[in-house]
């Protein structure tokens, strides 16, 4: 059921559509097609009006719907196996450019977190904001003992706004998956599912902070990357207090210049710190973007290192899910489509019965082009992409945690090539890569797992030859008995059961037809003891003919 507020805000949605363009596409659901003619009446489309690409007037058509809206369009970015290129470039493109909300505003939210003034935690407090952005925005502020930090506030009453959209788009979702000839197979209610889950999240400082600590404790002795400090003191569910970080922006390619850096090192170490936390940490940062990541300049004692910022969207990898992915990528490497097509069906991510030389046939058209470029040339974001719609094709299931990953990696890779346009980035994660597979495999991995289990088999192992002598004792005087809990064998004991007892039941069912015949055939004098002959028949007959058929169909499963 939609609300008054929640109409308002269908008439605004319909307004802006209109604006750009999009009245035609409303009228080719199903649905409203056989009132399409209402287009020509409409006195907008009288006179032929220019629009630009679709693309564009979607992204357009997002802005000025509002910060929740941008957000979602950044979310539908990552789905590059919803959408076409060229809106996905286009998504790729919102930033949150949101007007800020008042800094008086910011200042109370932050004394009522506290329970006390901001003169009483801070010994300075900028109300002017540093950066406004969808859910939050950042304030500069220096703690009482000198520490200078930014304060990120959560916007002023988000969820209910959050909750009155997310409702639209749900509303918007379910009638896609009905009417659209593809909703079922896309399932937009599975997306807007995912995009609350994720908005929701980012509503939470205290998560953001934990996953900020996380990253730091990986890279606590990193002269690659440096994460700024986390001062849970003063961090609530709506307000995070973090080291303020001075640095350039990573898109700052002149400034950056100018500071000696040196890009085509910075680039490499940035691929290599990427899969780092992909393959040795299963934890990275998935919104990798010019606008939350900049660059420390080294000097003689420190080398230069990024430093990133927002953590509110990660992604991780299973053990699993990066086991199979590094042999993907070793198996790309070598050419070996055959491998790479046999890891897809071995890891589940296509079904069972998919045919291993069909889907094999199908990777190699997509990589033979690739790899007949230099090496340098290759993206291997387009790669994965290319990757994922052609397994598509073969019913590949829709694993969020590697879209997250490969739009990172897009991004990873954009902003490398952005830094240094020769960038090889298979060599720069080759020794991530191979580290990896090293310790996988290798005899340090091997180990580890016995240094691990070490523990637990000293634990035990007081307790075994008590153990053993009880089995011994058990096996001496015939109390050991072996049973199985398999259930094709539980299987098989319940349909012998079940084929013996209606052969029973047919053998009576038989007999009784049988007494029946013999009866019928009988004189109605000889039958006296049994009552009169016409009912003895009937009888016997109906009971004989009812247990013989139920016993022929069996029991119903």
């Amino acid at each position: 059921m939609i609300t008054p507020r929640q109409f308002i805000r269908v008439l605004t949605i319909q307004r802006v559509l209109i604006r750009h363009g999009f009245d035609e596409l409303v009228f080719s659901v199903p649905l409203l097609r056989p009132a399409r003619f209402l287009l020509y009446l409409l006195p907008w489309n009288w006179a032929r009006r220019d629009y630009k690409p679709r693309g564009e007037r979607i992204r357009a058509v997002l802005e000025d719907l509002g910060p929740l809206f941008v957000k979602f369009g950044q979310i539908l970015s990552t789905r590059r196996d919803l959408l076409a290129e060229d809106i996905v470039e286009e998504l790729a493109r919102l930033q949150d450019h949101v007007p800020p909300f008042p800094g008086e505003q910011a200042r109370q939210i932050v004394e009522k977190a506290y329970g006390r003034s901001v003169a009483e935690v801070f010994a300075h407090f900028d109300e002017t904001p540093l950066a406004s952005a969808s859910i939050a925005q950042v304030h500069c502020a220096r703690l009482r003992d000198g520490r200078e930090v930014i304060v990120k506030v959560v916007r002023p009453n988000l969820r209910p706004t959050i909750e009155q959209d997310i409702a639209l788009m749900y509303i918007i979702a379910d009638l896609a998956e009905r009417y659209w000839a593809r909703g079922k197979q896309l399932k937009p209610t599975v997306v807007v599912a995912e995009f609350e889950k994720t908005i929701l999240d980012e509503l939470d400082m205290m998560r953001e902070a934990a996953n900020a600590s996380q990253l730091r404790r990986n890279f606590v002795d990193s002269d690659a990357m440096y994460v700024p400090e986390v001062y849970w003191d003063y961090t609530r569910r709506n307000v995070l207090v973090m080291e303020r970080i001075s640095g350039l922006g990573v898109a700052d390619v002149e400034g950056l210049v100018r500071a000696g850096v040196d890009l085509q090192m910075l680039a490499q170490r940035g691929i290599e710190i990427f899969f780092t936390q992909v393959f040795r940490d299963h934890f990275f940062h998935a919104d990798v973007h010019p606008g939350n990541l900049f660059i420390l300049p080294g000097d003689e004692e420190q080398p230069t290192r990024f430093a990133p910022v927002d953590f509110g969207i990660m992604g991780s990898l299973s053990e699993f899910d990066q086991r199979y992915l590094a042999e993907n990528f070793a198996a790309f490497l070598n050419r070996d489509y055959r491998r790479v097509a046999t890891l897809h069906v071995e890891s589940g991510w296509v079904p069972p019965d998919t045919r291993v030389d069909e889907f094999e046939f199908a990777i190699r058209a997509v990589c033979e082009p690739i790899f007949d470029r230099p090496m340098k040339d290759i993206s291997v974001g387009h790669l994965l992409l290319s990757l994922f719609q052609t397994a598509q094709r073969f019913h590949m299931e829709i694993l969020p945690q590697l879209l997250l990953l490969q739009k990172t990696l897009v991004n990873v890779e954009g902003i490398g090539r952005q830094l240094y346009p020769e960038l090889d980035l298979w060599r720069a994660a080759r020794p991530a890569l191979e580290n990896f597979m090293r310790d996988r495999v290798g005899v340090r991995r091997l180990l580890g797992t016995f240094r691990d289990s070490v523990p637990r088999w000293a634990d035990r192992l007081p307790e075994l030859p008590g153990l053993a002598m009880e089995t011994l004792e058990q096996v001496r005087g015939g109390r050991l008995k072996v049973q199985t809990a398999d259930p094709m064998l539980e299987e098989i004991r319940n349909e012998v059961r079940d084929l013996h007892r209606r052969v029973v039941y047919t053998m009576v069912g038989v007999g009784l037809l049988i007494c029946a015949a013999i009866l019928f055939g009988m004189r109605a004098e000889a039958s006296f003891l049994i009552g009169p002959l016409p009912i003895s028949v009937w009888v016997l007959g109906g009971l004989g003919l009812v247990t013989t058929i139920a016993a022929l169909r069996g029991p119903r499963r």
